[in-house]
């Protein structure tokens, strides 16, 4: 089992910053993927950003060149710093995390959210 916790979210104005943080406790398998996904009111869950074990990055379309997430192995944590925010931007952020044990089978987590509010 792993637990997620994250913190940084908040309201913002357009044009602003913010850091989520997430950090991760449990059982944590070699391999992994950890990311931040995003779902907005009435919408589906979108992934945002996501950093392998190996320190690839994946970013969605839409925060490439404002997102940058990274992660300090030593907490087994995960960051995502926000900048040039938009209105559109505003959504729960989820922390993730897959974690693969050395069959290859694949554990998946969730942390509670937090809300990120840009105001116009």
């Amino acid at each position: 089992q792993v637990q997620l916790v994250e913190s940084g979210g908040g309201l913002v104005q357009a044009g602003g910053s913010l850091r989520l943080s997430c950090a991760a406790s449990g059982r944590i398998f070699s391999q992994y993927v950890m990311g931040w996904y995003q779902q907005a009111p009435g919408k589906q869950r979108e992934l945002v950003a996501t950093i392998n074990s190996g320190g690839i990055t994946k970013y969605a379309d839409s925060v490439k060149g404002r997102f940058t997430i990274s992660r300090d192995n030593s907490k087994n944590s995960v960051y995502l710093q926000m900048g040039s925010l938009k209105p559109e931007d505003t959504a729960v952020y989820y922390c993730n995390i897959k974690t693969y044990d050395w069959l290859g089978s694949a554990y998946d987590y969730w942390g509670q959210g937090t809300q990120v509010t840009v105001s116009s």
